[in-house]
């Protein structure tokens, strides 16, 4: 224990040095900075280390002792109270020595305000749910393990090694980009040279460095309306006039909306939340109106390779004539979230400006991670787990449609070509929201659709359910166990 770093003692102050050694100390025990389990140094050593006398922090230690802080354990020494803890858990830790707060104003001076959107909120240990049907996780069981621990091992190889330890600020792993663009990309039907490829950390992060270079106060972005509600917060956060774009069951609605957008945000393959596919038709429109009104397409293609109910319909990006679509891919939803690694596809000039902003956000990816990724999709571990997941997701779907049969036949389902989740639409004063609550203390996880929405006052009658994290023979069960408590609500 570095014990020293938690002492500021203060010879000139008018407080003893024992009461200012258990005042400190007990700061330390609320502040969560001494381990239960490890014991407090000696008297002596901790004297020495003080260079104060040895009584003096015998006697504070034996005053910790009766106030309820310490416990002491014969032969082993003093040790922090479990109890104590939990006390003191929420309590505010005010100075030591002074007992007042001098914290600064933080909300006075925080210019964004993040933490008051709105977001999707999962619980941390929703792997303890019986029923989750959540979306945007993984079955661990469906994680390539050995695989992945292989790739890794022989990204540490001294040869390996030599390519990705030094800083890579202006470039990313040539093995990774080579990847992306002869292997995940064609099947997109997208075709691009190294220099318009970027990785990222997720498509997260190239959404919100799409949104950093280009929105703005005198920016309009259009935005599917119910759509991701990250977009919208990553939009408002830049100070972008937002503007809600229609969706029905072909996804984005094309209209002269539209003409009125500087970048409109699309989900052209699955789309979110609802889950349907734009037709080719659309896209095409799409495309023109782009053309004719000078608005920059970006385009987010995630799930695109879990896809197994028809032909994925070509990416918007492989149909743009005029470089006006800037592409967001992910490996997320297939290998998984965790490990936080997407790609971006636009016109050189474009990844050139996005380089130079990444390198002042955090220079570049962990380059380790993405010659892991590399080697696993060159040795086909990437194309076999893929094929794995559209198997799993696609036993999961038949099952859980079956189930909404059943048990919910009045609510309207939403499925697009391979997604891994279903959009449910109930009656117009049915709410989800009080259903999710109500689950959730059974076991059951769901998720309210009405955050998707733009609107202030959105429709309450819509949620999700995701089938990626959920055991197939756990989506029967979990689906009957919410007709009944639907049955309680109605």
């Amino acid at each position: 224990m570095i014990i020293r770093q938690l002492f500021h003692l203060d010879s000139s102050s008018e407080q003893s040095l024992q009461k200012q050694i258990v005042e400190q100390i007990v700061a330390a025990i609320v502040r969560g900075h001494i381990p239960v389990d490890k014991p407090l140094p000696p008297s002596r050593a901790l004297a020495s280390q003080l260079g104060v006398a040895r009584n003096t922090v015998t006697l504070a230690y034996y005053r910790l002792k009766d106030e309820g802080y310490l416990i002491s354990k014969e032969r082993s020494g003093f040790f922090v109270n479990p109890s104590a803890i939990e006390e003191h858990a929420v309590a505010p830790v005010m100075h030591a020595t002074t007992g007042i707060s001098n914290a600064p104003d933080w909300q006075s001076r925080n210019l964004r305000n993040p933490g008051l959107q709105r977001n999707i909120k999962k619980p941390s240990d929703w792997q303890s749910y019986p029923y989750p049907f959540i979306y945007g996780q993984v079955d661990y069981d469906l994680f390539p393990t050995h695989q992945w621990r292989e790739c890794c091992r022989d990204a540490a190889s001294v040869g390996a090694t030599k390519d990705w330890v030094d800083d890579h600020f202006e470039c990313d792993d040539k093995l990774l980009i080579e990847q992306v663009r002869q292997h995940l990309l064609p099947r997109r039907g997208v075709w691009a040279n190294p220099n318009e490829i970027m990785i990222t950390v997720g498509a997260q992060q190239a959404l919100y460095m799409i949104s950093s270079l280009f929105f703005g106060a005198t920016r309009t972005v259009g935005l599917e309306d119910p759509g991701y509600v990250d977009v919208r917060n990553i939009a408002k956060l830049h100070g972008a006039k937002t503007i809600p774009l229609p969706v029905d069951e072909q996804g984005l609605v094309v209209s002269h909306k539209v003409t009125d957008c500087d970048y409109v945000y699309v989900t052209p393959s699955h789309q979110s939340p609802t889950t349907v596919t734009l037709p080719l038709e659309r896209r095409y429109q799409l495309l023109d109106l782009a053309a004719q009104s000078d608005v920059v397409l970006i385009e987010d293609d995630y799930e695109s390779e879990i896809a197994f109910l028809s032909t994925p319909t070509p990416a918007l990006k492989s149909l743009d004539k005029c470089d006006r679509v800037i592409y967001v891919g992910s490996m997320s939803k297939t290998l998984a979230p965790g490990l936080r690694i997407g790609y971006l596809v636009a016109p050189a000039e474009v990844i050139a400006e996005l380089r130079a902003l990444r390198r002042l956000m955090l220079r570049h990816p962990a380059a380790n991670n993405q010659r892991s990724a590399a080697i696993f999709i060159a040795r086909g571990y990437y194309d076999s787990l893929r094929r794995q997941l559209v198997s799993a997701y696609e036993e999961r779907c038949h099952t859980m449609v079956q189930a909404l049969e059943q048990y919910l036949p009045d609510f309207k389902q939403t499925l697009g070509h391979g997604a891994s989740s279903i959009w449910l639409e109930g009656c117009r004063d049915f709410d989800s929201r009080k259903l999710s609550k109500l689950a959730r203390e059974q076991g059951v996880l769901i998720e309210p659709g009405d955050i998707h929405f733009l609107a202030s006052d959105p429709p309450l009658n819509y949620f999700r359910l995701g089938y990626s994290s959920i055991a197939n023979d756990k989506i029967e069960p979990g689906i009957e166990c919410l007709s009944r408590l639907i049955e309680e609500l109605v």
